[in-house]
Order: C-alpha cells, then sequence, then structure tokens
C-alpha cells in the first residue's frame, strides 16, 4: 500500500468529531441494530465430498464511539454472530468482530475472529450510499490479511476470503460469503460458501458518546 497519500502530522486528531456514529455510518448504516436469519446456507468440507447444512442465524450490530489513529477516523459497528442448526441449541457457529467505514476514503473493513482459531480482516471500499459492496481478504497480505492456527493451516488452511453484502428495498439484507481453503489431500481449492438473509428484530442502541451528547 503507498505509504505517500498519509500526511506527516501522524498525532494531531480531527476536530470537532462528531460523535454521533449512526448518523456517520455509510453504507453500514442499513446493518446496524438485531436480526434474525432462517434461511442459511452452508456448504462445508468433508472427507466424504462438500456438505450443505442449513441454520439459523442471531446478529446483533451496535455503533461504537468514533475512533482516531491521530488524523484517521473510524466509525463502525461491534457485532456478534450466534448460529444454530435448526431446531437445535448446540452452537453451529459463533463470531465477533467489527464493521469499520473510513469516511475519507471511502473504505469499509471488516475484522472477523472465530473460536476455533481464525482470524482475519478484509477491506473493500464503497459509495456512502452503496447498497452492496464486496470485501476482501488474503493470506499473506501485510494489512488485510488472514491467520489460523497452526492445525488449521495444516488442515484446512484459509487462503482467501471475500465477503459481499446486499442491501435491500425491504430493509433486510444479504451477505454471501466464500472463504477459499486449501484443504490437506485436496490439490484444488475447496470453496467454502454461507449464505443467508437477515431481517431486523430490534433497532440499534446509539453510541455512549451520542447518549449523552
Amino acid at each position: 500500500m503507498a505509504t505517500d497519500r498519509f500526511p506527516q502530522d501522524i498525532y494531531t486528531e480531527p476536530n470537532p468529531v462528531d460523535v454521533n456514529t449512526l448518523a456517520n455510518l455509510g453504507p453500514l448504516r442499513a446493518l446496524a441494530g438485531v436480526w434474525r436469519g432462517v434461511q442459511g446456507l452452508d456448504v462445508k468440507p468433508k472427507a466424504d465430498g462438500p456438505r450443505q447444512q442449513t441454520y439459523v442465524e442471531r446478529m446483533e450490530l451496535q455503533p461504537i464511539d468514533p475512533q482516531t489513529n491521530g488524523p484517521q477516523l473510524l466509525y463502525g459497528l461491534r457485532y456478534q454472530v450466534h448460529i444454530t442448526k435448526p431446531d437445535q441449541v448446540k452452537t453451529y457457529h459463533e463470531q465477533v468482530g467489527y464493521w469499520l467505514w473510513e469516511p475519507a476514503t471511502h473504505t469499509i473493513i471488516h475484522t472477523l475472529s472465530i473460536p476455533r482459531g481464525v482470524t482475519l480482516m478484509a477491506s473493500g471500499k464503497a459509495a456512502p450510499d452503496a447498497t452492496e459492496f464486496v470485501l476482501r481478504a488474503a493470506k499473506g497480505d501485510a494489512h488485510f490479511g488472514i491467520c489460523s492456527t497452526p492445525f488449521l493451516g495444516h488442515a484446512f488452511d484459509t487462503v482467501e476470503f471475500e465477503i459481499k453484502v446486499s442491501v435491500h428495498a425491504d430493509g433486510s439484507w444479504t451477505y454471501e460469503e466464500d472463504t477459499v481453503l486449501k484443504v490437506l489431500g485436496q490439490e484444488a481449492l475447496f470453496h467454502h460458501t454461507d449464505r443467508n438473509t437477515l431481517i431486523k428484530l430490534a433497532e440499534p442502541t446509539p453510541n455512549p458518546l451520542a447518549r449523552t451528547a
């Protein structure tokens, strides 16, 4: 990534800063809130070949206070995902992280951590009023990369990640994920895909600073 576009003053923070995160999320504003999806479809690798699994999902995305790295200003959503198989209680998948929006560069950043031992950070560009955007990460990328535990690196190594988000006119939104795996013993890369459409259950809670403004 070229660094000549960054300022020489790396310490001075922007002033003033609008503390109302919900008003400054750009294309991420449509994702804020509490959501449920019952149409999830997961395609994963198994010893006998790809296997499909339907799933039910609850996702909560709540605004955080504005974040600054010196002159850089970010607005964001903290999120948690909990997924089960239909009619089951046992957790099928859990995930936490942040969705971040940098208004100055129209950049979206998505961080993802799962308790099986994978963490990644993906990025993409979008207009502030975009209703569709794509973010990507790749193993080895110095900025938007992927880290896995030694066992997963040996057996199911994540080498690429892509997420596409589409916001619909009725307020729902759909994500489509493609997690590209190098599976031990398989020559071809495996595309582990997930897709779901989310319906809003509750509005977001304003970030702490906005509640006191």
